[in-house]
């Protein structure tokens, strides 16, 4: 998401070159992770220090913990408008093709804007950037409450502002990505990454019950409004920031054929391709459980909006169970882990689709989200640690245009497939495709990897292995 192998212990250390593009006769290009734009940061008042242990120590960087408690707060306000949106395109057509639809307009910019997103996080301020797109998805929020308090909103409406929040999202997305780094360092990078997963999930536990019960009292309308409150908090971390303690990377100028060159480096490096195809495999089929999740509660179990809120929480209780897990992890994940925590991942999801009652469907949400965001985090820390600065903005484009990028593919199909075989199948079938996939991408790059070797250790046989 090599040619010559690394010791266990240099893989496991985020500055060394873990996959190099020797396996296709390149030279090594390693990420120099610790540059000297991060050099000296222990010593920096506020800033990261190498000595830190524990779960939770990139919350003793000042900077981190405005983000961290801003991004909480937000996302929050953003899980309560997912379900009040689901929810209010059921009650407007009551039909899973529809919902899907609307999905996908959401993700559809991701597949055009991400790279564009990740250019913008290497050549600018990615402070100043986030307070630009977190401004808008505010704004998109509080229009839409605006239309459906009033008793104008249709369906157009919600079209037109689920694509607003969409090419947003698609040019926050790398930013933000790109941006935890300058905030904790590297040595602290893979538990910024866990903690933010575990803020996401915390907000995914809190956000769907709190909608269910605004959406039960008050209609759906004061969950989009409550959103567009929520949002200043993240501004108001970014504001209060001390641009100071930021360990900054070079900007990089803007030149023809940026995209290209990400591209290419990606391509040379199995590492990366690796999880990136995983997730552009999972997200596409399996992560569509704003969909599956709301027609199962309403088609299959004849609930509510507070019992979809509910199914919604329980699978954040596994991810967030997932996510603090992740945090007390220090080495990068291996190929083999990322392989086996998408298999799990797979499983969880069409064991959780077989449930006959709504009870046991809860239950079984929970090890499908401890999987699901440990293959996700995984993913998410490998590609981080494994990139040079330089590219990071633009490779973590790269990324989210896998992990978000097929939603507008899969989201439609999912919910027409709900529709013919039955709400059920939303995860059923994604998980089987999900499981299929992985296996096939496991064994496609473990052949590469083997063809790779063969060829590195036929070089250094011949009586003259480096090019003079």
């Amino acid at each position: 998401m090599t040619a010559l192998r690394p010791s266990r212990a240099a893989a496991d250390d985020p500055a060394t070159v873990d996959e190099p593009a020797a396996e296709v006769g390149l030279p090594p290009v390693g990420p120099s992770v610790a540059t000297a734009d991060t050099a000296g940061a222990a010593s920096r008042d506020g800033g990261p220090a190498r000595t830190r242990r524990g779960p939770f120590r990139s919350l003793a960087v000042r900077n981190y913990r405005l983000y961290f408690f801003g991004q909480l707060i937000s996302l929050t306000g953003t899980w309560a408008q997912w379900i009040a949106q689901d929810w209010l395109v059921l009650q407007l057509t009551n039909s899973g093709t529809v919902l899907g639809i609307v999905t996908a307009l959401q993700f559809a910019p991701s597949l055009l804007l991400s790279l564009y997103g990740g250019a913008l996080a290497d050549r600018g301020d990615k402070r100043k950037l986030m307070l630009g797109t977190q401004s808008g998805l505010g704004l998109a929020a509080l229009v839409l409450g605006v239309l459906d308090l009033t008793g104008v909103v249709a369906l157009w409406h919600v079209l037109v502002l689920a694509a607003i929040v969409g090419v947003f999202s698609a040019l926050d997305a790398p930013i933000r990505q790109a941006f935890v780094v300058e905030m904790v360092g590297p040595d602290d990078l893979p538990n910024a990454v866990a903690l933010n997963s575990t803020s996401f999930n915390l907000a995914r536990i809190a956000g769907p019950a709190i909608a269910g019960l605004v959406i039960t009292a008050f209609g759906t309308s004061w969950a989009f409004l409550g959103n567009a409150v929520s949002s200043l908090a993240v501004l108001a971390g970014l504001s209060l920031m001390r641009p100071a303690d930021l360990l900054v990377s070079k900007p990089v100028r803007r030149e023809p054929g940026q995209y290209r060159a990400a591209v290419r480096y990606v391509r040379t490096r199995s590492d990366l391709v690796l999880p990136m195809l995983l997730m552009f495999v999972i997200g596409t089929f399996g992560m569509n459980f704003q969909i599956s999740i709301a027609l199962v509660a309403k088609q299959v179990f004849h609930r509510g909006a507070d019992s979809y809120g509910l199914l919604s929480t329980m699978l954040a209780i596994g991810a967030t169970l997932g996510a603090l897990g992740a945090t007390t992890r220090r080495s990068r994940p291996t190929r083999l882990f990322l392989v086996g925590a998408a298999l799990a991942f797979s499983v969880t999801e069409m064991l959780a689709g077989l449930m006959p009652s709504y009870a046991l469907t809860a239950l079984a949400l929970i090890p499908a989200g401890f999987t699901m965001i440990t293959m996700a985090q995984s993913a998410n820390a490998t590609v981080q640690l494994g990139v040079d600065p330089s590219m990071r903005g633009r490779v973590m484009g790269l990324y989210i245009l896998c992990f978000m990028g097929g939603t507008p593919i899969g989201a439609p199909i999912v919910g027409w497939v709900a529709e013919l075989l039955g709400p059920r199948w939303a995860m059923l079938g994604g998980g089987m495709i999900c499981l299929v996939m992985t296996l096939l991408v496991a064994g496609y790059l473990s052949r590469r990897r083997q063809v790779g070797s063969t060829q590195v250790m036929d070089r250094l046989r011949s009586p003259h292995p480096f090019p003079r």
